[in-house]
């Protein structure tokens, strides 16, 4: 049994639909099972989570899985060691354009309507009738520099060689994204759930396509600690991470889903409609207020995926996120230690905590058999 060094915990979260895990835990009683008393704390932006994280104001906190390694180098921020011992979700992103930019892309390439999900050649000539016409460069919106939204984002461009030099790119709080396009502010952006349907909802965007159809099963949200609180309280992570794993398990049933959603809209969460927050997490992604949902099964993905479990922090999924940091310029000029990746990335934290989940299974059963 594991015997928590410190039982009073405040977990950040942004409010986005794959921040299931966390919601789960807390109210179907996972924390309390561990022997912990936690309170999750709301933060508006990715940003503020970071820095409440490394100033000690969070004990820990759901992260964007390349923030503990941007957190560590230093990027945009005083470095400070941040170590995942748990994956919490893959994939859950998706680009959602404009009203505006849908009918420009139909009028650019004389077409009757969009084939989903869409490919960004077709921004093009959106891109060339607005450079002959001196108007503004596209402005796409992502959640934070070090995220997997920006690197998507960067390779369904690519896809199409259209470089970042051609386009702009803001960053914009996934609360936020729906208001932007509304207004007018943004053209397109890569956001979680439910903002996308959100947005759809309202009838001021078109889905265009998810990560999943960009990267399949990439790893998305993580559990952030501070390695010297790590250090002082390793009980204290095997317990939050017990709980948070038995709930991303209790994830993986459908109907488990749908009172998932139910929890996810209280105004302490996500603020939202269920009608917002369920689609992806049933596999529907919704994609126009004119056109029917896309079926996508693993649109969010919590503990298994055709691979066996997505919660172990493997070393090769911390090298394949710090590859997509290079590759978006982001680590020149800096110092990259060649243990990075293992300092950052613990499945032995991951491994020791499964013994205790396992072990604690066996004696539950033993009891009520």
């Amino acid at each position: 049994m594991i015997v928590p060094e410190q039982t009073d915990i405040t977990l950040g979260f942004v409010p986005l639909t794959d921040s299931a895990p966390l919601v789960v835990a807390k109210e179907l009683g996972f924390f309390s099972q561990w022997g912990l008393n936690v309170t999750l704390q709301k933060q508006h932006t990715w940003t503020t989570l970071r820095d409440n994280l490394h100033n000690g104001v969070l004990h820990a906190a759901q992260m964007l899985s390349p923030m503990p390694l941007a957190s560590t180098l230093g990027l945009a921020c005083d470095a400070c060691t941040v170590i995942t011992p748990l994956v919490l979700s893959l994939n859950g992103n998706a680009i959602t354009l404009s009203e505006k930019l849908h009918k420009e892309i139909i009028e650019a390439n004389l077409i009757s309507h969009l084939t989903l999900p869409l490919a960004a050649y077709l921004l093009q000539r959106v891109i060339a009738k607005r450079q002959e016409r001196g108007l503004a460069k596209l402005k796409f919106a992502t959640v934070f520099p070090y995220s997997c939204h920006y690197y998507q984002l960067m390779d369904w461009l690519a896809a199409a060689n259209i470089t970042a030099d051609e386009v702009e790119i803001c960053i914009v709080p996934p609360a936020n994204m729906v208001a932007y396009l509304q207004s007018g502010e943004i053209d397109g952006c890569c956001v979680g759930g439910p903002w996308n349907a959100k947005a759809v909802r309202a009838g001021c965007g078109l889905t265009a396509l998810t990560s999943f159809d960009i990267w399949q099963d990439s790893p998305e949200k993580v559990l952030g600690i501070v390695e010297s609180w790590y250090k002082r309280h390793p009980n204290t992570v095997l317990a939050l991470s017990a709980a948070l794993k038995q709930a991303c398990m209790w994830l993986e049933s459908i109907p488990n889903r749908f009172e998932a959603a139910r929890m996810l809209a209280s105004d302490h969460y996500l603020d939202t409609s269920v009608d917002v927050i369920a689609p992806s997490l049933i596999g529907s992604c919704l994609t126009h207020i004119s056109m029917p949902p896309r079926a996508i099964p693993s649109y969010n993905q919590f503990s298994k995926s055709n691979n066996g479990s997505i919660n172990v922090p493997e070393y090769i999924r911390g090298e394949w996120l710090l590859s997509h940091m290079s590759k978006a310029g982001q680590l020149r000029a800096v110092n990259v230690p060649n243990d990075l990746v293992k300092r950052v990335f613990r499945p032995d934290i991951y491994q020791q905590m499964r013994l205790h989940l396992e072990d604690q299974q066996v004696r539950y059963f033993r009891h009520s058999g």
